[in-house]
């Protein structure tokens, strides 16, 4: 779930809301229904998040109840909550031990910045992360020093 999240940039909602009919194992593609008035894409899924979501679906075979269920993610209980999110995301921070409050959305942002420090264009990192207005983008793309070296070689 994690690795979904943050490879995709969602937001708490869109993560819990992906069902099963959104991936395509066979061509290595996720619809991200982008909420919020944003745009929604097809996405290619990398190889180690190929392997986690096939990992994943064997394991939630293997619970008969998960069958009558169309969302990908579930709890104990039946499909995600953004409760039962939120819970996990502070229970791996605390045994992270990293020492300051971690919320869900963080992975999102961090999608963010990481294309953008990619040196990805920004207009790219827009669609990807499916904003309609440019101005959320652009808090990413604030300048890392690291990316002026080698500038004018």
């Amino acid at each position: 779930m994690m690795l979904v999240c943050y490879r995709h940039g969602l937001r708490v909602s869109e993560l819990i809301d992906i069902r099963l009919a959104d991936i395509d194992l066979a061509t290595s593609r996720l619809y991200v229904r982008r909420l919020k008035g944003s745009l929604s894409t097809s996405q290619p899924i990398e190889g180690d998040e190929l392997r986690s979501l096939r990992a994943w679906l064997r394991e939630r075979s293997l619970d008969g109840e998960a069958a009558h269920t169309p969302y990908l993610f579930l709890s104990e209980r039946g499909p995600m909550t953004r409760q039962a999110l939120n819970y996990l995301v502070s229970q791996i921070a605390g045994r992270a031990k990293l020492g300051f409050k971690v919320h869900p959305h963080m992975l999102r942002h961090s999608c963010g910045f990481a294309l953008a420090n990619k040196g990805y264009d920004t207009r790219l990192v827009q669609d990807y992360l499916g904003h309609r207005n440019i101005t959320h983008t652009t808090r990413y793309t604030r300048t890392a020093a690291s990316r002026f070296e080698g500038l004018w070689r």
